[in-house]
C-alpha cells in the first residue's frame, strides 16, 4: 500500500476542520512521518476560545501518558548499557518493595490477604501487570500522600511502599496511571545518581533534537502551553489547570515518569521517528535496535490480555487482524488530553496528534479513533 498524501491532506483536513466547528477541539497539531522525511503535517484552530492565536510549531501540549513511552526508553537506554535488565526485581534498586503483599477489601476493610507469591520485576510496571495502584491496591495505603511526599519522584516512592498490591503480578493486566511509572522514574535515578529529569533530557529528548520537551517547562514554555480545552452546553471553554502542575495536581518538582511532559509536535514526531528508524535519529543512536525490538514485542501473554493488542514495554501493541484501522505490529500509545501516537513498521510510516482537552481524551478518544481512521483511508491498495 502506498499513502496518498492528497487524500491524507484532505481526510484530515475535513475532520479537523468539522472538530473544531463542533467545538470538539479548540484545535490541533498532526505529522504523519516516514523514515527519511515529513509526509503531512498541519496545525487547526486556534489556542482557545478566548484567545485567537492559531496553533503553529511553537504550540506545547501536556502529554500526560505519552509520557510513559519516553519512560521507556529511558529505561531502555540503561539496559543498553548493561545496567539493568527487564526481568530484574524491583527490590533490587528500590530496596523498600522487598516482600509485597496482596491486598484485599474484606467486609468493607482492607486487609493484607497474603505476601504475593511473584517477585515484582521492572517487566511487570512497563506492561501494567504489577497491580501497584491498580486492581483497588490504592484502598489499602496506610495515610493519604503528603503534599511534601507528593512534591517529588522518591517522596512519593517511598509512600507507594507502604501500599499492597491490588493482585499478584502478571497474574492480570491493569492500568497503573502514574504509579508503575514513577517507580521506573526512581530506579533510573537509583542507577545513574542522576535527576530523573536530567536523564531523559540527556540521553533521550537531546539526542532525539527534542529542544521543547520539558518536565520542568520555562517560564517562556509555558506561556506557549495550549489552554485546557473543554466543551460545555455544546460551546467551548477553557479548564482552568493547578498553576504549575504540568498533570492534574502534581507540582513539576515530581518528574511524574506517566505523565509528566510537555511537547510540542516537532518534538514529539521526532521521538516517533527515532522509534521508526529502529533507535536511530540525526545520527545519534538513542536506543539499540535490540531495545526497540523488546518495547514493540507484546510483553504479555494473551491469557491474560485477551483482544487485539497488548503490552509491550511501555507502549501497546496491536497483536489482532480484527484491529480496523492498524496493523498487527504497529505501536504507540495516548494521554488523558487526548494526544495521540504510533508507529506503523509494515507500512513505514510514524503519525502523531497532539490536542489538549478535558471533553475527550485517552486511548479511547475519538479524535484519536478518527485520526487512525483518516490515515488508513488514506492509502492507496
Amino acid at each position: 500500500m502506498k499513502l496518498n498524501v492528497k487524500l491524507l491532506t484532505e481526510n484530515i483536513k475535513s475532520r479537523a476542520e468539522n472538530d473544531t466547528k463542533e467545538n470538539n477541539i479548540s484545535g490541533a497539531s498532526v505529522a504523519v512521518i516516514s523514515p527519511s522525511e515529513t509526509l503531512y503535517k498541519a496545525h487547526f484552530g486556534t489556542l482557545s476560545a478566548e484567545d485567537g492565536t492559531p496553533i503553529d510549531d511553537n504550540t506545547l501540549f501536556r502529554l500526560a501518558s505519552m509520557t510513559k513511552p519516553i519512560t521507556a526508553a529511558a529505561v531502555m537506554v540503561l539496559f543498553d548499557k548493561g545496567l539493568i535488565g527487564i526481568d530484574d526485581p524491583v527490590e533490587k534498586y528500590l530496596p523498600q518493595f522487598k516482600d509485597r503483599y496482596i491486598a484485599e477489601m474484606r467486609d468493607g476493610k482492607a486487609v493484607k490477604a497474603r505476601k504475593a507469591e511473584t517477585v515484582l520485576t521492572v517487566k511487570h510496571l512497563l506492561t501494567h501487570t504489577s497491580g501497584i495502584l491498580s486492581g483497588g491496591s490504592e484502598a489499602f495505603y496506610a495515610n493519604g500522600l503528603s503534599d511534601e511526599d507528593n512534591k517529588t519522584l522518591k517522596g512519593t516512592v517511598d509512600y507507594y511502599a507502604t501500599a499492597g498490591l491490588g493482585f499478584e503480578p502478571y497474574s492480570k493486566e491493569q492500568y497503573s496511571p502514574t504509579a508503575a511509572f514513577d517507580l521506573l522514574a526512581r530506579i533510573v535515578e537509583v542507577i545513574s545518581d542522576t535527576d530523573y529529569a536530567e536523564f531523559v533530557k540527556k540521553y533521550v529528548t537531546e539526542p532525539c533534537g527534542m529542544t521543547d520537551t520539558a518536565f520542568i517547562p520555562t517560564e517562556g514554555q509555558w506561556q506557549r502551553v495550549i489552554p485546557m480545552h473543554k466543551k460545555e452546553n455544546g460551546k467551548s471553554d477553557v479548564y482552568l489547570m493547578p498553576k504549575n502542575c504540568v498533570f492534574e495536581n502534581v507540582p513539576t518538582t515530581h518528574y511524574l515518569g506517566g505523565a509528566g511532559l510537555v511537547s510540542s509536535l516537532k518534538d514529539y514526531a521526532a521521538f516517533a521517528a527515532m522509534l521508526l528508524n529502529k533507535g536511530k535519529i540525526n545520527g545519534n543512536r538513542v536506543i539499540s535496535e535490540k531495545a526497540v525490538e523488546l518495547l514493540s514485542s507484546p510483553q504479555v501473554p494473551e491469557s491474560i490480555m485477551p483482544g487485539n493488542w497488548r503490552w509491550g514495554l511501555g507502549v501497546r501493541v496491536i497483536t489482532g487482524e480484527d484491529y480496523r484501522y492498524l496493523p498487527v505490529g504497529a505501536f504507540g500509545w495516548s494521554g488523558a488530553y487526548g494526544t495521540h501516537f504510533w508507529v506503523d513498521p509494515v507500512n513505514s510510516i510514524a503519525a502523531v496528534y497532539m490536542k489538549n482537552s478535558m471533553y475527550d481524551g485517552g486511548s479511547g478518544a475519538v479524535t484519536a479513533y478518527n485520526f487512525e481512521k483518516d490515515i488508513f483511508n488514506s492509502f492507496v491498495r
